[in-house]
Order: structure tokens, then sequence, then C-alpha cells
């Protein structure tokens, strides 16, 4: 089964001196290593920071939108990794290793593979 594990933290890279930030890239290389090598790995990347984002509402049929994600939390989206595992068990313990769960958290979330969902996507 596909999992999807949001990175959240209270500072993303750019926040960060560049010191700190070097120290956490090199973390993440080595990390995304380990998981290629056992297999685990689908797909990842960094997200940049909330500043680029943009929110969007549909509201009768009027599109607005607003700067920047709408949170009223400290922590922010960093990144995500889509990994494989047999379960949620073996996602836990991969996703423990991700270096962002030991300076935010991790939310893991299984990707859904119901055959409706598979059709409406166009990936069944």
């Amino acid at each position: 089964m596909k999992y999807l594990c949001l990175i959240c933290a209270e500072k993303v890279m750019e926040q960060m001196p560049k010191n700190e930030a070097d120290q956490h890239y090199e973390e993440y290389r080595e990390f995304t290593d380990d998981i290629r090598e056992s297999g685990h790995f689908v797909d990842c990347n960094r997200l940049l920071p909330p500043s680029a984002a943009i929110t969007i509402r549909v509201r009768k049929g009027k599109i607005s939108s607003t700067d920047g994600p709408f949170a009223e939390t400290k922590e922010q989206f960093g990144g995500y990794y889509v990994i494989e595992a047999r379960d949620l068990n073996e996602a836990i313990q991969v996703a423990a290793k991700i270096p962002g769960a030991s300076r935010g958290c991790v939310e893991i979330r299984p990707i859904a593979t119901d055959p409706q969902t598979l059709d409406v996507l166009g990936l069944s």
C-alpha cells in the first residue's frame, strides 16, 4: 500500500541559518538514499515556503484566492514522501526516520486505491 507522508515543521529550509539548512539537506539526502535502497521509495519533494502558496476557494462559481495557506498554526508543510509499505505499522517505521520528524512532525495518510477512486482518476 502507498502512503503519503506530509512533513510539518515550524521552520522550512529558507528560514534556517545556512549551516543548519545544509546539515538538514544532508540528513534528507542520506534518508532518501536509504529508502531507495530499501524499496519503500515512490516519490518525494520539498515544498516552497508558505509565502509562495495561494489558497483558492470556489463559491457559487466564483474563484477567490488568498495569499499563503489558511492555517492558524506555527507548523507548515515543508515537503512530502510517497512510500510503499506492507501496512501502517511499516509505514510508521519508515516515516519515523524522516529527518523532519525530529524537528516537527510527519502526518501519514494511506493513499486511496478503491476501484471507484482509481476509475474516476483514470488510474485503473
